[in-house]
């Protein structure tokens, strides 16, 4: 999800300076609803496991694309599927660009030996010099947001009016590496508990949402939204918070996306490889600490183990996280 979070400033920015393009945006369908609060935009649903699964799948999307009158690609992703996509189209004698995503550096920065510990190019450049390649100027010198929209009354009836600042907690990922401690987080939400906030708890699946139960008893102002809204909603209820703590992962993408400040805890990956949430200061990153745990980074994603690390994220205390926290809404008053 954060990959594909990471374009929607670079297509907010490219349809501001470009009013005269019409853009398609090629996805698969679960994203579609944060692609829609973006005005003229177009978007094409892809389902690599039903009508364009394979290489005859690939084939019939671009005959799809062929026919909305496609005429560019800026390949973001550049996979397999997408590079058999962009060939498709070069050999109609149409304008293909691609993302280099840095893979060489970012192994630099994650090799246990020798690393190379210094900030490498965010993705979201890298997506604006795959525009360029195809002709296109795009300043990106000023932050791009999405829209902040009103609270639905879905979103409403789980929430209740907003009457204190609201803190978004979302402590999943998708690998175990980047995963914050439950005992600790449960320190956090216990004093959380205790101020003048109402807290949201985020997640998806039976799994996650058994583990939330766990931390609502907390305190009355807790609430489990896993699997309790749409995604649509929760993107509404994520736009609306005054503080976002997530690990690295989707979720924190997605309240930058808003300008909703962000803390992220992490673990085996770290935010120099490019993957930062779009417009939030360095210092929302907290990292484990590689005093003690030199070979950090040790991965991109967080899909590679090291014997011997998996503790790491133990590191950043919740002390760290509730001054951050403290530190950041003072300003918000």
């Amino acid at each position: 999800m954060g990959d594909v979070a990471m374009t929607v400033p670079v297509i907010l920015a490219f349809m501001q300076h470009h009013p005269e393009v019409k853009v398609t945006v090629v996805s698969r369908a679960f994203f579609k609803p944060i692609f829609l609060q973006i005005p003229q935009i177009q978007f094409v649903s892809v389902h690599t496991h039903h009508q364009h699964k394979g290489l005859w799948g690939i084939f019939r999307l671009y005959r799809e694309l062929k026919a909305l009158g496609v005429t560019e690609i800026a390949d973001f992703h550049n996979v397999l599927r997408s590079k058999i996509l962009r060939v498709l189209f070069a050999l109609r004698g149409q304008k293909t660009a691609y993302t280099d995503k840095g893979r060489l550096e970012k192994k630099q920065l994650t090799r246990l030996e020798e690393k190379t510990i210094a900030p490498l190019k965010p993705m979201t450049l890298r997506h604006i010099e795959t525009l360029q390649k195809l002709g296109y100027t795009v300043p990106f010198d000023t932050l791009y947001y999405l829209p902040k929209e009103a609270l639905s009354p879905n979103v409403l009836e789980q929430t209740g009016p907003k009457q204190q600042l609201w803190i978004g907690i979302a402590p999943f990922a998708q690998h175990s590496a980047k995963v914050y401690p439950i005992d600790l987080l449960q320190n956090v939400v216990a004093e959380l508990a205790q101020g003048p906030y109402r807290i949201f708890l985020l997640g998806g699946g039976r799994r996650e949402s058994e583990l939330l139960d766990t931390l609502t008893p907390l305190g009355e102002r807790i609430k489990n939204m896993a699997n309790k809204i749409s995604f649509e909603h929760e993107l509404e209820l994520i736009a609306n918070l005054d503080l976002m703590v997530s690990m690295d992962s989707g979720n924190a993408h997605l309240a930058a996306l808003y300008g909703v400040k962000t803390i992220t805890l992490w673990g085996a990956t770290h935010p120099y490889a490019g993957f930062a949430p779009y417009g939030q200061p360095l210092d929302y990153c907290l990292t484990a600490d590689r005093s003690q745990y030199p070979f950090l980074p040790t991965s991109i994603y967080g899909n590679k183990k090291v014997a011997g690390y998996e503790q790491a994220m133990r590191t950043i205390t919740p002390q760290q996280i509730l001054q951050k926290i403290y530190s950041i809404l003072s300003e918000e008053r």
